[in-house]
């Protein structure tokens, strides 16, 4: 859920919404930046291998390296910019942006649920919000107007350049500065936890599974039999396995656990009345750990997905698991998140055979559905 457009109703969220979703949520508009997400993929893995102790496992902070990873990938498809983030002399800011999109998280929820104080006095919940935002805006900002500068001086000189970013494209379809600089920021405010999140949880599943894993790393060296072998958009259709460990990963283990909605109008949902004003929650984590949608709901089993899968463990119903969300208001960052989120676990896969070698993890909400303590994932080359 797009959080500039998080208290926008009606008109004035559609006529923001109609513009970027023609940009957005068209997929072969995503597959054009397969090469930027590949170059940030590739420089995680060197940076695993950067960061493992001596027995191959990685350190605790494990997350916070997926977090640089997802911003660096950001970074490359909104703004064209290589920001360093995964360099060892990374620029201080970046840590700044990521601890300040967690604080951001993990308090939006407290400011929303309970009592407002906040409303009529500066609390400290409400004061650690601000901070964590103005950080967020003032770092962003200030990469999105040199990119603003950077598009407009190509519109000028013309010649050769890197595919657009989404920030040209916006701009070239005439939608003004501000929607593309707002739709910038929703990407840099809601993709950074949730990808990295959602990419942990894959590979920490993945190595709890070694048999899934195999599947998978042998469906990886049939599409790219050589490790260095470039990803090209044709690629992504081909890995129909690491889709479905995705898939049954985020049916599992939803990083967004539900999503919220308020009725604009009087409703009669499921043979109740629903008040217009009045919050509604769909929890499809709940639903999506139901047997009556899906048998054997708490086994890891990617095949349920695949076509031709046995039809006792198969897929139930199509809107039993939602983790993007549906419909009008569906991830405006979703075709990017999925192009990103197969593009590095291929090339940890084909780079690592993973094991985990510790007391299982719990997940909680922190401020994501994620495992409950240190990814000490180990990653062994291939």
């Amino acid at each position: 859920m797009e959080i500039s457009t998080l208290y926008w109703h009606g008109e004035s969220w559609y006529n923001f919404r109609s513009k970027v979703q023609q940009v957005m949520l068209q997929p072969r508009t995503a597959k054009l930046y397969v090469g930027a997400v590949q170059e940030a993929s590739e420089a995680f893995v060197q940076r695993i291998k950067k960061v493992r102790d001596d027995d191959d496992e990685t350190p605790d902070h494990f997350l916070n390296e997926i977090h640089k990873w997802s911003l660096e990938s950001i970074a490359r498809v909104a703004l064209d910019v290589r920001l360093g983030c995964l360099d060892d002399d990374a620029p201080v800011e970046t840590q700044q942006l990521i601890d300040a999109v967690n604080v951001f998280f993990k308090n939006v929820g407290v400011l929303e649920l309970k009592v407002p104080f906040w409303k009529l006095f500066s609390t400290p919940t409400w004061q650690k919000y601000v901070n964590a935002l103005d950080t967020i805006v003032e770092i962003t900002s200030k990469h999105i107007e040199l990119a603003l500068a950077k598009a407009k001086m190509k519109n000028i000189d013309g010649g050769e350049h890197n595919e657009p970013s989404l920030l040209e494209r916006l701009l070239a379809m005439e939608t003004g500065p501000k929607i593309a600089t707002i739709t910038a920021l929703d990407l840099f405010l809601v993709g950074i936890d949730t990808t990295s999140n959602a990419v942990a949880s894959v590979l920490y599943q993945l190595a709890l599974h070694p048999e899934k894993q195999k599947r998978l790393y042998e469906e990886v060296s049939r599409v790219l039999p050589q490790p260095g072998l470039p990803i090209a958009a044709g690629h992504l259709e081909e890995m129909k396995y690491l889709k479905a460990c995705i898939k049954e990963t985020l049916r599992m283990y939803p990083v967004v656990i539900g999503n919220g909605r308020c009725m604009t109008k009087d409703t009669v949902i499921g043979g109740y009345q629903i008040p217009e004003g009045v919050q509604i929650v769909f929890q499809h984590y709940v639903i999506s750990n139901q047997d009556r949608y899906f048998p054997d709901s708490d086994e890891f089993m990617p095949e349920r997905w695949m076509a031709g899968s046995d039809i006792t463990h198969g897929v139930k119903h199509a809107f039993a698991s939602l983790p993007f969300g549906y419909g009008r208001r569906m991830c405006l960052g979703r075709r990017f998140a999925e192009l990103e989120m197969i593009t590095v676990i291929a090339k940890i896969v084909q780079a690592f055979k993973l094991e985990y070698h510790h007391e299982k993890l719990d997940y909680h909400i922190d401020p994501m559905y994620t495992p409950n303590g240190p990814l000490k994932i180990k990653m062994i080359d291939r």
